[in-house]
């Protein structure tokens, strides 16, 4: 299904018309709705529909002065995975030490201010064109020699499985089919989802999963935590809940549910809210394999495009970090793990580009 961008003025300039007279009231909500006064930009659930203002991106630095540690480093949407030697940002802090900030909106860092620029399943999240200004906007806060390490969803691997095991499915070997049924869940269902956890999130929380030793090398500990309501994973349940019963209770919201019912009815109320929690940065826009990602970076202008591993990364004593293994345990299996350059001197793209 293809989602596009709605023109929220010209949705108000069609509806205008339709609340001449006695709906005079219904009229003027239409306009405050859809010229988003309603909805401010401040206040938009969805991050990934904002356009990036290069007029204010400097206007915010990260204060990264209090920072003495050497290489400075910067994690990008860290979520509740972050270290303190890094400067850490997302759109919704897990802790007090994390930087708010929309990253759709530029990072809030100077020109060449990093030795290494970290972010993790957070690029499949982003329309294209934002995963394009953010690798645009890492290559500038980057030094020059500066690492970019990416970390998503590997769509080479999960479309291998699938087929895999359609085809051991299809020949009726035994415990295939319960194993495709799974590789197709984790194809698709972040892509189409129109609740919090999706179809993936209750097969993981059912009591009998016959298939759970695959499924945990897919998924990691997170098939743990679902499945024993481990503290990290009813603190990020809790959260999105919260998140939403927020904004299902905020009073501009409430004010633009009754709208679009008296307007619409049932069916517009759920086409409402489904498009609203789509919005709120839970499913994937995008997905990448080893080509795509390298095909992207190499033309933001990076360099020294490399497939890493959960530990070996060319940033000085990554692993110590433990941002994506503790230990020999991967914390997400499933992912693609890739790094690549700032080029240290004008021209050098062209010689070391591969």
């Amino acid at each position: 299904m293809s989602h596009q961008r709605v023109d929220s003025r010209g949705i108000a300039a069609k509806l205008q018309p339709t609340f001449q007279g006695s709906n005079h009231h219904l009229r003027t909500l239409a306009l405050l709705l859809f010229n988003r006064k309603i909805f401010p930009a401040s206040e938009n659930i969805s991050s990934s529909l904002l356009p990036i203002n290069h007029s204010n991106r400097r206007k915010r630095p990260v204060d990264t002065n209090s920072h003495n540690q050497n290489p400075r480093l910067l994690n990008v949407g860290c979520g509740q995975r972050f270290h303190s030697s890094w400067t850490n940002v997302d759109l919704e802090p897990a802790d007090r030490s994390v930087t708010k900030h929309d990253i759709t909106q530029g990072l809030p860092c100077e020109t060449g201010s990093y030795d290494g620029i970290y972010h993790s399943h957070v690029l499949e999240h982003l329309d294209p064109d934002d995963g394009i200004r953010l690798l645009d906007e890492c290559h500038r806060v980057l030094k020059p020699g500066g690492v970019l390490r990416i970390v998503v969803p590997n769509l080479e691997r999960i479309a291998k499985l699938y087929l895999e095991y359609h085809t051991k499915a299809w020949a009726s070997e035994p415990g295939a089919a319960i194993n495709y049924n799974w590789m197709k869940l984790e194809l698709l269902d972040q892509l189409v989802r129109t609740h919090s956890g999706g179809r993936m999130g209750k097969y993981m929380s059912s009591d009998d999963i016959r298939n759970s030793g695959f499924v945990q090398t897919r998924v990691g500990a997170e098939l743990s935590r679902c499945q024993k309501h481990a503290p990290a994973n009813e603190a990020a349940n809790e959260s999105r809940k919260k998140k939403w019963k927020l904004f299902r209770s905020n009073s501009r919201t409430k004010l633009a549910r009754w709208f679009v019912r008296r307007l619409m009815g049932k069916k517009g109320l759920r086409a409402f809210d489904e498009g609203m929690f789509r919005n709120c940065g839970e499913i994937h826009r995008w997905m990448y394999d080893r080509y795509s990602l390298r095909e992207m970076c190499l033309q933001r202008g990076f360099i020294k495009f490399r497939v890493k591993s959960a530990t070996d990364s060319g940033i000085e004593d990554y692993a110590s970090y433990q941002l994506d293994a503790e230990g020999s345990s991967i914390l997400k299996p499933d992912s693609l793990f890739v790094e690549c350059r700032k080029p240290m001197v004008a021209g050098e793209f062209y010689k070391n580009a591969a």
